[in-house]
C-alpha cells in the first residue's frame, strides 16, 4: 500500500510575499554596500601612503558626541515606526522629529570637522592621498545622510500637516531601514577612519 503524499496548502504555510518598497529598499541597500566597500578598501589601501602631511594622527579627532548622537537617531526612528503602527501620531511626530534633530546635529558635526581640517590644518581634497581618500568616504556617507534628513523632513511636513496615518507605517518602516543602513555605515566608517587608520 502506497503512502499518500502530503498536501500543504498555502493557508497553511502562514508566509507572504514582502511589500516591493522592502524589496527595492534591501536592493538599494545591498548596491549601496558595494560602493562604501569600494571607498572603505581605497581607504585602507591608501592610508599612510601620503608623502606629503598632515597626517590623520595629526588632524583627525575622534567625533564620539557626534556618533553617539547618530546611533540614537536609529532609536528614535524604530520609536517613531512603533508609535505609527500605534496610530500614536503625536508619540510619532516626537519621535520623528527627534530623529531629525540628531541627524541634523550629527551632519553640522561633519560640517564643524571639515572647515577645521579646511582652514585650520589646510587639508583639502587635493592635499594628500589621505586627503582625497578621507573626504570621498566621509563626504559619501554625509552625502547619505543628507539624503536621508530630506526625507525624513518630508514625512515630519506631511505628519505635522496631518497626512502621515497609520496605514502609512509600512513605508515609513522602508524609509527607517534606509537610516538603519546609514547609521551602520557610520559605525564602518568610524572605525576604518578614526581607528585603524590612525
Amino acid at each position: 500500500m502506497s503512502a499518500q503524499p502530503t498536501v500543504i496548502s498555502d493557508a497553511n504555510i502562514g508566509w507572504e510575499l514582502p511589500s516591493r518598497g522592502r524589496v527595492g529598499m534591501f536592493c538599494l541597500i545591498s548596491a549601496e554596500s558595494a560602493i562604501f566597500t569600494i571607498f572603505v578598501v581605497a581607504y585602507l589601501f591608501y592610508v599612510g601612503k601620503s608623502l606629503t602631511g598632515p597626517m590623520p594622527k595629526d588632524v583627525l579627532h575622534a567625533p564620539i558626541f557626534f556618533t553617539i548622537c547618530l546611533l540614537s537617531s536609529s532609536l528614535t526612528i524604530h520609536l517613531a515606526v512603533k508609535s505609527l503602527k500605534r496610530a500614536n501620531m503625536r508619540g510619532f511626530s516626537l519621535w520623528w522629529f527627534f530623529t531629525l534633530a540628531l541627524g541634523a546635529t550629527f551632519l553640522a558635526g561633519t560640517a564643524r570637522e571639515w572647515r577645521h581640517l579646511i582652514y585650520d590644518e589646510g587639508l583639502t581634497i587635493q592635499t594628500n592621498l589621505f586627503g582625497t581618500t578621507y573626504y570621498s568616504l566621509v563626504g559619501l556617507h554625509a552625502f547619505h545622510v543628507t539624503v536621508g534628513l530630506l526625507a525624513i523632513t518630508t514625512v515630519l511636513l506631511f505628519a505635522l500637516f496631518g497626512y502621515a496615518r497609520q496605514e502609512h507605517a509600512e513605508r515609513v518602516d522602508v524609509l527607517a531601514l534606509y537610516w538603519h543602513f546609514v547609521d551602520a555605515v557610520w559605525v564602518v566608517v568610524f572605525t576604518v577612519v578614526y581607528v585603524i587608520g590612525r
